[in-house]
This record gives C-alpha cells, structure tokens and sequence, in this order.
C-alpha cells in the first residue's frame, strides 16, 4: 500500500473504533448501573441496549445513498455530530426514558457505509482488500476493549462517564476526518454501497434471507446476553467494577479457540462449521439457563458462545460478499447491515419482555430456542464456493455489446460479469482459475 492508502486505513479505522467504543461500552454496565433510575425496569434497559440498532437499522441504506450524491466526508461529519449529540442526550439522562432518546439519536449517526465507501474511493484497486481488512480488524478488537473497560470508566464516574467520554471521542474525530482523512478522488460505489434499484432483488434472494436473518439473530443472541450476564456475575458476588477480571480471560481463550476453529475449517464446507457455530451458541445459553449458575459455568458457558460468536461474525460476511451477483456487493451488505443492527434492537425487546415474566432464566432459555429456530433456517442454505471480486477499469467512451460480455464471461475463471457504463467499470466474480492479465487484454480489444 502507498503512502495515502495506509493512511486512509489508519485513520478511518481510528474513526471507526472509536464510534464503536462509545456504541458497545455501556453493553456490559447498563443491566447493573440502571437500577438507580427512577423508571427503571428491564424493558428499559433491553430498549436501552438495543435501541441504537433500531435506527441504525433504518437509516444505513439510505445515509450510504446520501453519501454518494453529498460526498463521503460531509456524511461521516453530520453522522458523527449526530452520533456525539446523542451521548450527551444520554449522559445528562436522568430518567430510563431520556437515555432511551439519546441511544437512539446515537444510531441514527449511520455512518459505517459512506466509511467504507470512503475508503474504497482511496485505495487503488489491487489494495483495496488490505484496506478493508486494516478497518474490519479495527472494529473487532473495538468490541473486546469496550467490554473491558466500560466496567471500569463506570466505577469511576458513572453511566454518565461512558457517555461523556463517548461524546467526547465522536467530536474528537470531527477534525480527523476533516483534515486527516484523505479526500474522495473517485466514485466507487456499486460494490460498497447499496443501490435502490437493487434493493429488493437482494432482499429476496433464497440464500441471501438466510444469512441476513442470521446476523439478526447472532446480534439479538449477544445483546440478549449482555442485558442479563452483568446482573447474573452481580448475583454470584462480583462488583461491577471487576467484571472485566472475567471478560479478559473470557475474549482471549475463545480468541485461541477461534484460530484453531478457522484453521480446522479449511476444506470443509461452510454450512457445516457455521452450524457447528450455532449449536456453541445452543449450548451456552442452556448452561446459563440450567438453574445451577457458579462461577465456573458461566465462565465455561461465555467462552463456548464468544467462540461460536467470533467464527460468526467473521465468516457470515464473507458468504454474503460471495453469494451475491457481481456489481451488487455494496447492495446486499448494506441490507445485511441493516439487519445486524436489527438484531440488536430486538435482543434488548425480547430480553427485557422475557426478564419481567419469566426472571433471567427465561431469557437464557429463549436463546436456546433462538438456535434450535436458527439451525432449521440454515439447513436450506445450499454449500457455495467462495469467489474472489474483482473490479477492472474501462473507458466510458466503450459501451460494451453483450456478445462482449458474453465472451468475458465465457474466460476462465469468470462466474459473473456486471458493467457500469455510466462509471467505467466492470464487476467480476472469479474463481482461482482467473487469470486477469488474459481478461483486460480481451477488454483492450473492445476498443
């Protein structure tokens, strides 16, 4: 990577951690520290949890769309700004109620798609991947270290601390992007960002359903967890302020764990290590719902469900970029996004419904069924091959024929072809039989 790529990826990579620092710190403090609300109960605390997936949920298509016709960075700013007003909401909350308004004004900063957009428009073709690859492993350890020390900026100055110190970080990017962040030289759009036109082809699509509707529950599953563990390590005797001395030990075995279930995963099918993935989480959620909770089980039972989650969250995205058509990545992720966020919307509802009539172990309980349902969709899914996208150039004064098309589909390697004619590109799904110098050379002679 050049010099401006490593820069793109280091600073929108900051951008993104520390947005998502502020979104998931309260996730392992809320269920405890709420008690001191005057409207508390936990319906409020689910709502609480999950409340910024509901418009994140709703607005992430449409802000990647707006992204494209007001630019990139005018979109991460107002998302940003958004995103800080709402932890300020939420910091000087002193009702259930007003945090309620303020988590839910921090997910209508829906920012993720222009950020990646972004830093496709960046990155050069053939770097684009590491790029990306730079800002997914950014987000994930950004989860790991909000678990770790939002139980510790709460013992120290409170609910409202976590929101303060993420209002504080959200204004602290307003001048990393304006300055730091490299321009959009480019418009490269159709495999980042979510077209209309495409909307319902890929909301439809027979395997794509199952895989959106699987982030939906892999996210309702984790918040339903973080609504009920924190008060179930308090029932045990641990203070809130040394829940993390179990979530470290807790995030670095399954991390282990992790590495040796995606190295044991090379040449088998996909299907059966995400159901394998499934039944980890069946088996978590009935240890916590056993009835016999100690503190080794719960250790035990978290780790079997952060290793289940870990190889999820990693593998499901990447079967949706191969599942869906050429030209039409950024469409299906943006829909997948859509439900992730969902997800974790309805994991705080059903978990705060449930703990009011049927207690903490009721909630574990519904986890269970959650996979059994979960397993039941996923037997539909057909095994995929797992297909490489690539994206070459093409001069906009070419309008290519079919029969041309036809004949590019037609080389080795090639599974689909989509043209925009309007950008000058060229969608490719491809296998490793693809051989690209062969490709652009049949591309040369259209001219």
């Amino acid at each position: 990577m050049n010099a401006l790529e490593v820069r793109a990826a280091c600073t929108l990579a900051l951008v993104y951690v520390l947005r998502m620092l502020g979104l998931f710190m309260v996730m392992p403090v809320l269920a405890v520290a709420a008690t001191q609300f005057p409207d508390y109960s936990p319906m409020m605390v689910g709502i609480a949890i999950g409340g910024y997936g509901l418009t994140q949920a709703a607005l992430q298509i449409p802000m990647g769309m707006m992204s494209d016709r007001w630019g990139r960075k005018p979109v991460i700013l107002l998302g940003l700004t958004v995103f800080a007003l709402g932890s300020i909401v939420a910091a000087m909350a002193d009702t259930m109620a007003w945090m309620i308004a303020g988590r839910v004004l921090q997910g209508a900063g829906a920012i993720a798609g222009a950020i990646m957009a972004l830093a496709t428009d960046v990155a050069r073709e053939q770097q684009r991947a590491k790029v990306m690859a730079i800002i997914g492993i950014a987000i994930g350890f950004s989860f790991y270290i909000a678990v770790l020390i939002g139980p510790v900026i709460a013992d120290s100055w409170g609910i409202a601390g976590i929101f303060w110190v993420t209002g504080v970080l959200a204004l602290a990017c307003l001048p990393l992007v304006k300055w730091a962040v490299p321009n959009s030289p480019q418009r490269v759009s159709a495999e980042t960002l979510p077209r209309g036109d495409q909307v319902w082809a890929m909301f439809t699509s027979s395997q794509l359903w199952r895989l959106n509707v699987s982030v939906m529950l892999l996210h309702m599953m984790i918040t339903l967890l973080f609504v009920q563990i924190p008060l179930s390590l308090v029932s045990l005797g641990m203070a809130l302020d040394s829940h993390w001395s179990l979530y470290l030990p807790v995030l670095l075995v399954s991390v282990v764990l992790l590495a040796g279930m995606m190295r044991s995963s090379r040449g088998k099918a996909p299907k059966s290590m995400l159901m394998s993935a499934i039944v980890m989480l069946l088996i978590a959620f009935a240890m916590l719902g056993s009835g016999m909770l100690n503190w080794w089980l719960v250790v035990t039972a978290m780790v079997v469900f952060f290793t289940g989650f870990n190889y999820l969250e990693a593998n499901l995205p990447a079967l949706v970029s191969s599942i869906a058509p050429a030209g039409q990545k950024g469409t299906a992720m943006g829909i997948y996004a859509s439900f992730q966020f969902f997800g974790a919307f309805l994991g705080g509802v059903v978990s705060g419904s449930l703990a009011i009539a049927f207690g903490s172990q009721g909630a574990y309980i519904s986890g269970i069924i959650v996979a059994v349902l979960w397993g039941g969709i996923m037997m539909g899914l057909r095994t995929t091959d797992k297909f490489k996208r690539v994206t070459l150039s093409l001069d906009k004064a070419i309008q290519p024929t079919s029969d041309q098309v036809h004949s590019l589909e037609e080389q080795a390697g090639v599974i689909e072809c989509a043209v925009d004619a309007q950008q000058g590109l060229l969608f490719l799904k491809v296998d490793g039989d693809f051989k690209e110098l062969e490709a652009r050379a049949l591309i040369k002679q259209w001219g």
